[in-house]
Formats: C-alpha cells, structure tokens, sequence
C-alpha cells in the first residue's frame, strides 16, 4: 500500500521580521532634496506627489493597537527638472497637540487602541481624535489631509504645515465629517468635479452625497437614508450614479461602550445576509438596490455605464477582515485572514441583478488607473499585489492588468521590498491610455528605508527607471495624490 505524502508548503516570499520593521514610528520631521537616485527621474515628469498615512505608531511608548489608529504624517514628493525634494509633517490636529504634550494617550482608537487604565478607564468614552491619516488631496486650491470620522484638515501645500480644521466653504458643520475617499469625475458634465459623501450610522443609516465645482463650491447635495448599520468606506461614481456597497456587517456596542474593545472590533460580518449595491442617481431620480452574494469592499477600482448596466470593480473579501485573536498587529496571521480579490459586478437595472466575475484572483489591494477613466470603461487597471498567485501575504509586487486581452504583467519587489498604494500619472500630452508612469512609495527591509519607484506604465515587467532612495523610512501608508503643481523649493 503506498500514501502519498503532503507536499510541504511554499516558502513565503518575505519574512515577519522584515515586514514588521516597516511598522516603526517615524518621530522626525524632514526636509531636504534627494540626492541618491538610482536611474533617471522622467524630464517631463513633473509635479507633487502627496502621500497620507499613520506616521507615529506609539504615543511616547504607548504602542496602538491597530496601525489605523497612528496619526496621520503627510509626506510630499516635489518634482521638477529631473530632481526631486521629500519634505514629510504631521497634521497638527488638536488631539495630536495634546497627547504630544500630555505624553500619553488620551482618546481610544477606533480600531482598538485604549487609553491607559484598563476598561474602568475607558468604559463610556465615545469621544474620538480626529487623526488625519487616510488621504490628502489638492482642490479648489486647498491641500486637505482627510479622515472619514471627521473634518478635514487644510494644510499649506509646500511647507505642508498645518492651517487648521476646514469646513469646506460652509458645506461640513463643526463636528461634521467628509470622506476619506473623495472621487474626481474628470468632466462627465463639462469641468471636473470632486464627488464625495459622509454616513452617520446607527439602527439606520444616513448617506449624504456632494458634488463641488474645480473652486470647492458646492453644486449638488443629496442624502439618502439606508436601513441598518452601514460601513461604507469607498464609492465609486459613474456619469449617471454614485454606486455604495453597504457591507453585511452589524455592530454589537456593548463591549466597545464598556471599554473592553474598539469600536470596529465590534463589527460583525453576517454571511447570511446579501451585500447590498446602492445606485443613488448623481442628477436626481430614484434609487435603485441590487443584492449581491455576501462580501466585504474596502475599495473600488472603477466604475461605468455600458450596454444598459453598470459595471463595477471592486477589491472583496469573503468576510471582514479583522485581526480578532491577535494581541497585535504585528503578530497577524496571514493565512487566517482573508485575502482580497479583484471581483466585476455587472449590474442590470432592468432585472435588478447583480453578475458576479473574478478578475484577479491573486491577493491584491490599492487599486489605481489613468484619472481620466474614472467612471468610464478603462482597458488598464494597476494594483498592489502579493508575490504568490494564491494566499494571504503583505502587497510586494505590482500588478497590470490589460481588461481587452485578459493578461497581465507583474514586477516584484520580493523578498524584503514592500508596496504601498500605486499611482498612475499620465504622460504630458500622451495618446494611449498606459501612456504614463506609476509611481510607488515602498519600503525597503534590507536598507530599513523607503524609496520613491517609478515604472514606465507601458511595461512594468521592465522594473523601475527611477528610484529615489530616502535615508530613512516612511510607515506604510494609506492613499496619496498626484498634482501637476510643483510645491517644492526653486530649482
């Protein structure tokens, strides 16, 4: 009788220790031109690159427990004339202030961080800091450092200093909040606009959508109410429709209310309940809800109108992804934690049905593509990826795939090279859509330091022309911009 002997799992392209040294608090504040460049910076590559995320993982020692509660440090990419001058600042947001004062923790994070004391003293506190650290965009002349739980944050785009909270021209109330995951329509109705919303959410729902003309003015409000809890952190925006996915997830308060837990670890994902597809008309009109087998979206990659449908591609996941049984982030299990997916919903509004079709069944995240396509069909998606074709793993590669001939292209920066969110900047005066360059802020675990990697669109699998070599290192990140306008020292 003969067994057959279990094949012994794959080596895992990175390891724990590397990929943990990327979580380090970065305290320091810098400015300066990068002077140790590897390759050639594009002549007529030109502009700021702004990047958001949490920058200080400890509050004078005190570790968070999830990274999404670090505050936020803007960092800032000028380029002009082939050189290139990084400049990184922390949102001075009031909580920011007071803890660097007080040298201690004193608000919980959403995510799980206590304040000092055990439950007794945290039980009851509901308030939050506004922490800054999602993303940061540039319009109607404002840079704003956004986190969806509040109000935006204005900063000074070449000092990156902080201005102060910004209400948008009236539009947020104090106290209010905007989206971390505003959209720009590049001019489906004339000038480009930024589409974005704010939910409050309880037993039932409210989702408030706004659309703001290149100045920052407010041209058109809507809310809608949505029955049931809704985390909702990303849309995306067609001509017609801005389209929410509301998660099958329910919110169980008490542990979070007696200050055992954070709130989002008291969310709840539901696999019996379908995820519902909210088509909200941009120019009035009714809505439209369309159930679709259960997943969980973080993120959106595009969306469009085509042959009577709405298309939509989305990162999912077969349930929420919580690190529930790890004392800390850094000791996360990779393979018990769900891997997301690059998934097609072709909407029909006639039989109010959703298709369902995986496109890249490799662990991904980050989705990216040329400004230009938003809302419209596209041939070209980018997106962090893991180095493995199948499992769960930190994002180390970058992924493109073509939708018209279904392949792809894959550069890797395994084993000890970790990506951040890509970022497609078309070519001046380009014709082809992946005309253009994608630029990476990574970390590199053999030098512990970032490095700003810039990749020819048109192939990827070519690696890097340019990489600009920091002497220090940048906490991965969350979302950043791109914007044509140098905020960077006179050349």
């Amino acid at each position: 009788m003969t067994t057959t002997q279990p094949r012994p799992a794959a080596a895992p392209s990175f390891s724990m220790e590397d990929w943990r040294s990327g979580y380090r608090s970065q305290p320091k504040e810098y400015s300066y031109w990068i002077t140790d460049i590897e390759g050639v910076i594009p002549p007529d590559l030109e502009g700021t690159l702004f990047r958001n995320g949490p920058g200080l993982l400890d509050i004078h020692g005190h570790e968070v427990k999830h990274p999404f509660d670090g505050d936020g440090m803007i960092s800032s990419v000028a380029i002009q004339h082939g050189r290139a001058y990084f400049r990184n600042r922390y949102v001075r947001t009031a909580g920011y202030v007071a803890e660097q004062q007080a040298k201690k923790p004193l608000y919980r994070g959403v995510f799980g961080t206590q304040r000092p004391g055990g439950p007794l003293a945290n039980a009851f506190d509901l308030t939050f800091k506004n922490i800054a650290n999602t993303h940061v965009i540039h319009w109607g002349g404002k840079l704003l450092a956004l986190w969806e739980g509040a109000e935006p944050h204005r900063l000074e785009p070449t000092s990156l200093d902080t201005l102060g909270l910004d209400y948008l021209n009236g539009l947020i109330a104090p106290g209010g909040a905007f989206t971390a995951h505003p959209k720009v329509d590049p001019g489906h109705h004339g000038d480009p606009r930024l589409v974005g919303f704010s939910v409050k959410t309880g037993l039932s729902s409210t989702l408030t959508l706004y659309e703001l003309d290149g100045e920052g003015t407010l041209l058109n409000q809507r809310s809608q109410t949505m029955p049931g809890f809704a985390f909702i952190h990303d849309f995306a925006i067609t001509p017609n429709y801005a389209i929410f996915f509301q998660n099958p997830v329910s919110f169980g308060p008490l542990p979070f209310l007696l200050g055992l837990k954070g709130a989002a670890e008291c969310i709840r994902f539901d696999p019996k309940q379908p995820t519902k597809i909210w088509l909200i008309p941009r120019r009035g009109g009714e809505v439209q809800v369309i159930d679709a087998d259960p997943c969980f979206v973080f993120h959106h990659a595009n969306a469009y109108e085509q042959e009577g449908q709405v298309i939509v591609e989305s990162v999912c996941y077969d349930r929420f992804p919580s690190l529930e049984g790890s004392a800390s982030y850094k000791e996360v299990d990779f393979e018990a934690v769900p891997a997301g997916q690059l998934w097609r919903f072709a909407l029909d509004l006639d039989t109010n049905t959703a298709q369902v079709t995986p496109l890249i069944t490799r662990c991904v995240e980050f989705p990216t593509l040329h400004p230009d396509q938003v809302g419209r069909p596209h041939r070209y998606l980018y997106i962090g990826a893991a180095h493995a074709p199948s499992g769960n793993a930190p994002l180390q590669a970058l992924l493109k795939l073509d939708q018209h001939t279904g392949e792809s292209q894959l550069w890797s920066a395994a084993p000890r090279g970790f990506m951040g969110e890509p970022l497609f900047v078309p070519r001046p005066q380009a014709t082809q859509e992946d005309d253009g360059w994608l630029l990476v802020l990574m970390y590199n675990a053999e030098r512990r330091c970032s490095e700003l990697v810039i990749l020819a669109a048109q192939d990827i699998t070519a690696g890097p022309i340019a990489r600009l070599k920091l002497p220090h290192h940048v906490p991965y990140g969350l979302h950043g911009s791109f914007v044509s306008q140098y905020f960077g020292p006179e050349v």
